[in-house]
């Protein structure tokens, strides 16, 4: 008997601070239709979504909504759960960080990170946006504002654990010069930023918070949520990880930074396999401009389905969005392809 080739994909997971917009479906449905194929074609795949729970403005927006916080981002969860059901995604798992499972894993993960000699106590000084959940360099900054969420970062100084990020610089830039990456372009995109501002090593805790996972080495630490989040790949790859490592991440150009370079060299220091390829689409528009929750011109999915066939809507946002680039949506179109 043939042995079946294995298939593992990925969507990012989800903040869970607002329902989700059609930008959420656009990734599950271009993953599912990879999901679909491969199955098609025997292979043994195991496709993963799920829900980022940990981050702090889930807390912040809960907070806001005078709801405890582990019922909110429960709540949010199942939405995005419903929205995998509605428009028929063929998802094996969909996970919740705030799981014990991914809990365990991850601290496992910052642990053989650590036990390598590769993260070590120091002062974080710098931005820090709360809609990115990121560190920014003030060159990065636009007009003294991050260029994603168009709002000021919150300037920090705080004892932190650092990962020694920096000394993956050139295996980084090899493993995108070969390919790690599609299209070529969001490489190059990564290569040209490596260039300029080379690699500093990373922030990989947060000081003060009450939500969020422990440090493994001090428990006055919470993980930092990107180091917890990208976890989550290892954490739902099998029972037993069985399905690592992946053979594509599929992830929206906003967050290519964290899984083409922080995540590939996590992995390099924790000892694990890296993913195959990361697949990076561009964004779903209104009138050019980037659809998002925390810029208020989004397109809520479950309502458009209710409105429309979920086919008609799947078809639409795989036939006229090209997948290297933007597309701009509209009802006007997607009623116009319906019909014709």
């Amino acid at each position: 008997m043939t042995k079946k080739n294995k298939f593992y994909i990925t969507t990012a997971i989800d903040y869970v601070n607002a329902q989700p917009h059609i930008g959420h479906a656009y990734e599950k449905i271009l993953a599912d239709i990879a999901a679909r194929w491969h199955r098609l074609i025997e292979d043994d795949v195991f496709y993963l979504t799920g829900t980022d729970e940990n981050a702090q403005k889930n807390a912040q927006i809960a907070k806001e909504k005078g709801i405890p916080i582990k019922e909110f981002v429960k709540q949010n969860s199942d939405i995005f759960e419903k929205l995998c059901k509605v428009y028929n995604i063929s998802n094996n798992d969909f996970i919740r960080t705030t799981e014990k499972r991914h809990k365990q894993k991850v601290q496992e993960l910052f642990k053989k990170v650590a036990n390598k000699g590769e993260i070590y106590k120091g002062k974080y000084e710098g931005f820090y946006c709360q809609g990115c959940e990121a560190f920014l360099t003030e060159k990065s900054l636009v007009n003294g504002k991050c260029p994603e969420h168009k709002t000021k970062p919150e300037f920090l100084s705080e004892e932190a654990y650092f990962f020694k990020l920096s000394k993956y610089k050139n295996k980084i830039i090899k493993l995108l010069e070969n390919g790690l990456v599609l299209p070529k372009k969001r490489a190059n995109e990564l290569l040209s930023r490596l260039k300029e501002e080379g690699l500093k090593d990373l922030c990989v805790s947060r000081t003060n918070l009450d939500w969020g996972i422990d440090s493994p080495i001090n428990s006055n630490f919470k993980i930092y949520v990107w180091f917890d989040a990208l976890g989550n790949y290892i954490t739902g790859a099998g029972k037993k990880q069985e399905y690592w490592p992946a053979q594509c991440h599929a992830i929206g150009k906003g967050i290519n930074w964290f899984h083409s370079v922080i995540w590939p060299a996590i992995l390099l220091s924790a000892g694990y396999k890296l993913p195959k390829n990361v697949w990076v689409h561009g964004y779903l528009t209104i009138n050019g401009q980037k659809m998002s929750k925390s810029l208020g011109n989004v397109i809520n999915p479950l309502e458009l389905a209710k409105k429309y066939p979920v086919d008609s809507i799947r078809y639409f946002l795989a036939r006229e969005v090209p997948f290297e680039n933007d597309g701009d949506f509209s009802e006007a179109k997607l009623v116009e392809k319906h019909n014709n």
